[in-house]
């Protein structure tokens, strides 16, 4: 998705992610877990084909994902859990407005990463 923003291939389904805002790899990006030199090169998923990120996204707006076992986000302490709540979820809404705020790729992540 990085070269055209759209037409990458998640390497979970198959299918292809048809937008930034539907993109692992973008929030990721967003939420500093992988620089941007990597976005060429990384593999792309749907947000629902990184189950165990995407349970860590509280917003209306959001149809919540649960992970069985081990990677279940109530298997951390609650603060904790909050905390990466509230963090992935910043992302997850920062990735649904870069582009409506015509932003530059290095203006993406949240303004702690970016700091």
């Amino acid at each position: 998705m990085a070269r055209c923003d759209q037409g990458y291939s998640c390497e979970v389904c198959g299918d292809e992610v048809e937008d930034i805002t539907d993109s692992d790899l973008y929030l990721r990006y967003v939420i500093g877990e992988i620089p941007v030199r990597d976005l060429m090169a990384a593999p792309e998923r749907h947000l629902r084909c990184n189950p165990v990120l995407a349970q860590f996204i509280v917003d209306q707006q959001f149809v919540p994902v649960t992970v069985d076992g081990p990677f279940n986000k109530q298997q951390l302490g609650s603060e904790e859990r909050l905390a990466k709540e509230s963090f992935v979820t910043r992302g997850w809404q920062r990735l649904q407005v870069v582009r409506e705020l015509r932003l530059a790729i290095a203006e993406y992540p949240l303004d702690e990463i970016r700091q």
